[in-house]
C-alpha cells in the first residue's frame, strides 16, 4: 500500500495546537496510508502546552507522532511589543531547526521503508515556515483553525490597509470584507491590530499577506455553516480551500489537565440537574475578567434565577503570562452571593469545557466565541450567547449574530483589559434570551448542529472536501 507522510507545524498555544493535532488524527484515521508528524515548538510561558502534548503523545495512534524542536533563546524584548510579535519572531527563529528536522526525518528512513513527504502544513501564525517548504521543494499548505469568514478578512488585509489613514479603533467606518455579506464595523476587528502602526497590526498584515503562497488552505469549518464565506473564494486568486470540519477534541482538557478531581467534582455537581436547565459561562484558556466585571455577571445571574456554572479567571500579571484562578472567590463576588446561590450555582476557575458542553444539564453557553468553542457547542447542540474577549473572537461573534443569525448577542466588541463593563442588566437580559427563547435562533442552531455531524459523515460536505485533499496529496508523491 502506497504510504505518505505530512508534517504539521502549529503555533505553540492551546487554541492553535489542539485543532492541528486533531486534524492530524482525523486525517490518519480517515486514510491509513498517512503518517502525521507534529513539530512542537517549546514555549515555557505556556505550561498547558507541555501538559497537552505529553498527554496526546501517549494517547495518539501510531500514525501520529510528535517531534520536539530544540529550545531556543526567546526574542529580545526590544524586537516586539505585542504577544503576537513575540510568538511570530520565536517561530521564525526555528526555521533552520525545522529544515534540519525535516531532512533528518526523511533521511533516517531506510530505502525499503521510506515514506514520501506529501506536504508541510503550517498554521495561521507559522507562515515563516513557507520559506522552509520552498527551500526543500515540499508542497506547503495552510491549516486555518478559525472560520472561513476570518480567512477572508486575513486575505483582504493588504488591500484594506491601503485604504485607511487612521487607527481602526478611532473610526466608526464599516468595511466591505470578502467573506462577509454585511459590512463589518472596525470595532469588531481583532483588538491587537486596531492601531495600524503598532506591532500587532504589522504581524496580522504580515501573516495574512503570505497565505496565498501556499498550495491549499484547509479550514476547520463546514460548507453548511459558512456557504457565503466559502463561495467568496471561488473564481479568485486564493489557493484551493478545503472545509473539512468540524474537527473537535471530544475529550477536551479533562483528558490532560492535572486537576482530574476537580473535573469529576463538576460532573457530579451537574448530574442531578434537569436536562437543559443550566447556563454555562466560560471565557477561554486565555480569557480573564476584572473583579468589577465578575460582580456584574454575578448580579445579573442571580436576578435570572437560573442554575449556572460560572468559570472565571483573573487577568495575567505579565504580557506573556496566562490568566490564573482567583484565590478567594468571596473577595470578588457581591456580599453573600456564594451563600445565596449555593444550591443553584457553581463558581470556579479552570473547567473541562468539552465535558461540560456534552452534559445533558447544559442548556446554554455564554461564550468567548473562540472558534473551537463554537464548533464544540454546535456539535453538542448547546446554543450560544456571545461575549468575545480577545484574538478574532469579536469577528466570530459578529459572524454568528449578524451574518448567520445563530447566536444571542450579549456583546460583540468587549475586549480583555477594557474599562468598559457589561452591566448586570445586560447579562440578565442576554441569559434570559438564551435560556428562554424557543424561537428562530434556537431552531436554526438545532438544524446547524445536525448539519455539523452530517458534514463529516460519509458523503458529507467535509468528508468530500477531505477526500479531495487526500487525492491531491497522494497525486503529488
Amino acid at each position: 500500500m502506497k504510504k505518505a507522510q505530512i508534517i504539521i507545524i502549529p503555533t505553540p498555544g492551546i487554541g492553535n495546537l489542539v485543532p492541528a493535532v486533531e486534524f492530524a488524527q482525523h486525517l490518519t484515521n480517515t486514510d491509513q496510508r498517512f503518517i502525521a508528524t507534529i513539530f512542537i515548538i517549546s514555549f515555557p510561558q505556556r505550561p498547558l502546552v507541555g501538559a497537552y502534548v505529553d498527554s496526546r503523545a501517549t494517547t495518539a495512534t501510531g500514525s501520529v507522532r510528535f517531534v520536539h524542536l530544540p529550545p531556543l533563546d526567546p526574542p529580545s524584548p526590544d524586537q516586539y511589543k505585542a504577544p503576537l510579535g513575540f510568538i511570530s519572531l520565536m517561530i521564525e527563529k526555528h526555521k533552520p531547526h525545522v529544515k534540519h528536522a525535516i531532512n533528518n526525518l526523511v533521511s533516517t528512513e531506510s530505502e525499503s521503508d521510506s515514506v514520501p513527504l506529501a506536504g508541510l502544513f503550517v498554521d495561521m501564525f507559522c507562515t515563516s515556515m513557507i520559506d522552509v517548504a520552498g527551500e526543500l521543494g515540499v508542497p506547503c499548505y495552510l491549516y486555518f483553525a478559525s472560520p472561513a469568514a476570518f480567512l477572508g478578512f486575513m486575505l483582504h488585509l493588504p488591500t484594506l490597509q491601503t485604504r485607511v489613514t487612521t487607527d481602526f479603533d478611532d473610526s466608526d467606518t464599516e468595511f466591505t470584507i470578502p467573506g462577509f455579506a454585511n459590512s463589518v464595523p472596525s470595532r469588531v476587528f481583532p483588538p491587537t491590530m486596531l492601531k495600524i502602526k503598532e506591532d500587532g497590526n504589522y504581524w496580522f498584515l504580515h501573516h495574512g499577506g503570505r497565505y496565498k503562497e501556499t498550495k491549499g488552505i484547509i479550514v476547520n469549518t463546514f460548507r453548511e455553516l459558512e456557504p457565503y464565506a466559502l463561495n467568496s473564494f471561488l473564481d479568485s486568486d486564493v489557493p484551493s480551500v478545503y472545509p473539512i470540519g468540524p474537527v473537535i477534541d471530544h475529550h477536551g482538557s479533562g483528558r490532560w489537565h492535572s486537576d482530574r478531581a476537580h473535573h469529576d467534582d463538576i460532573m457530579k455537581w451537574l448530574d442531578p440537574h434537569p436536562p437543559s436547565s443550566v447556563v454555562f459561562l466560560c471565557f477561554g484558556s486565555m480569557g480573564s475578567l476584572s473583579g468589577a466585571q465578575v460582580r456584574e455577571i454575578a448580579t445579573g445571574l442571580e436576578r435570572t434565577g437560573y442554575r449556572f456554572v460560572l468559570a472565571i479567571r483573573q487577568p495575567p500579571k505579565g504580557t506573556l503570562d496566562l490568566p490564573t484562578d482567583y484565590m478567594d472567590l468571596k473577595e470578588i463576588m457581591p456580599d453573600g452571593f456564594l451563600e445565596r446561590t449555593a444550591g443553584i450555582g457553581l463558581v470556579c476557575g479552570w473547567v473541562p469545557q468539552v465535558s461540560i458542553l456534552a452534559h445533558k444539564a447544559i442548556g446554554g453557553f455564554v461564550s468567548h466565541c473562540g472558534w473551537n468553542s463554537i464548533l464544540e457547542s454546535l456539535w453538542y447542540g448547546v446554543p450560544i450567547a456571545t461575549w468575545p474577549v480577545y484574538a478574532e473572537q469579536q469577528m466570530n461573534a459578529f459572524e454568528m449574530v449578524k451574518e448567520l443569525g445563530l447566536a444571542v448577542e450579549i456583546s460583540l466588541d468587549y475586549r480583555a483589559g477594557s474599562s468598559d463593563l457589561v452591566l448586570a442588566e445586560e447579562v440578565e437580559r442576554g441569559v434570559r434570551r438564551l435560556m428562554d427563547d424557543d424561537g428562530e435562533v434556537r431552531i436554526k442552531w438545532t438544524e446547524m448542529s445536525e448539519n455539523s455531524r452530517k458534514a463529516v459523515m460519509e458523503n458529507g460536505s467535509s468528508f468530500t472536501a477531505l477526500a479531495n485533499l487526500i487525492g491531491e496529496l497522494m497525486a503529488a508523491i
